[in-house]
């Protein structure tokens, strides 16, 4: 029964200032202080929201996000992971590439865009590089120091019983890095899905970024909040999908509050 009521409570403190805002945003669109033409209310917002997803044409829109998302985020953060370990791991590999990494990090990712394109060409590809390079460089770093802040105890100790580099890396470092390389999943899909909103509202003829686009282009407000709203709480359902999958896999870690 507490821990009913507990959850109860957690998941009224998640959404209780959301609604709050869209309340207060609903009551004063209809008094006028805010104009209604600017600002419309939420209720518009849902009407046009349930009129583009009987059309077809969010879904269709968060397919194409989702799509890029998935791409980019998949070949970037499944390099950065792979070169974040080998950092941690090989001092050779470590100061090969932190430097560039630790650059690229620093780097606004839509600045390479037209370096991209010179590449590539204007599509898809150009797109899903810089989505994919947004979260390497968090994926990898976050990687790199989950490994530096593995204590050496459990690997001394792990050789001195006789484990090989397979069984030290798949029962020690492996284990150990996990928690800090979810926190940093989970920051590379935040980057990623930002990069991809930015990405399509510049190059591309469909996703969410582009729906943005064309609805300021056209002075249609409830098909950019809806969009806007949309994203939102994409990256939020993204947020909490990892943190309860992390607490699924990583049960050993105090996760306190945070799910």
């Amino acid at each position: 029964m507490t821990e009913a009521r507990n959850r109860g409570r957690d998941a009224a403190l998640r959404v209780w200032l959301p609604v709050l805002f869209l309340a207060t945003w609903q009551i004063l669109a209809q008094l006028q202080i805010l104009n209604p033409l600017l600002f419309p209310p939420p209720t518009k917002l849902l009407v046009a929201a349930g009129r583009m997803l009987s059309t077809g044409e969010l879904t269709g829109h968060i397919r194409a996000s989702l799509m890029r998302l998935v791409a980019g985020l998949a070949i970037g953060s499944g390099a950065g992971l792979f070169c974040g370990l080998a950092m941690g791991a090989s001092r050779t590999a470590r100061r090969s590439f932190e430097f560039v990494i630790s650059g690229l990090y620093s780097t606004p990712k839509l600045a390479l865009l037209p370096v991209v394109m010179l590449l590539v060409g204007v599509g898809e590809k150009a797109g899903i590089i810089l989505i994919a390079t947004s979260s390497f460089s968090m994926m990898a770093i976050h990687c790199l120091d989950a490994v530096r802040n593995l204590n050496r105890a459990y690997v001394d100790l792990a050789i001195n019983y006789g484990a090989g580099r397979r069984a030290v890396f798949f029962k020690v470092y492996l284990p150990g890095c996990l928690p800090q390389i979810f926190t940093g999943f989970r920051l590379a899909v935040g980057r990623a899905l930002v990069m991809t909103i930015s990405v399509e509202m510049i190059i591309a003829s469909n996703g969410m970024g582009s729906l943005i686009w064309m609805a300021w282009q056209t002075f249609t407000p409830e098909k950019l909040y809806v969009a806007v709203l949309m994203i939102a709480g994409t990256g939020a359902l993204f947020h909490y999908a990892l943190l309860w999958f992390e607490k699924m896999l990583i049960p050993w870690k105090a996760t306190g509050d945070s799910v």
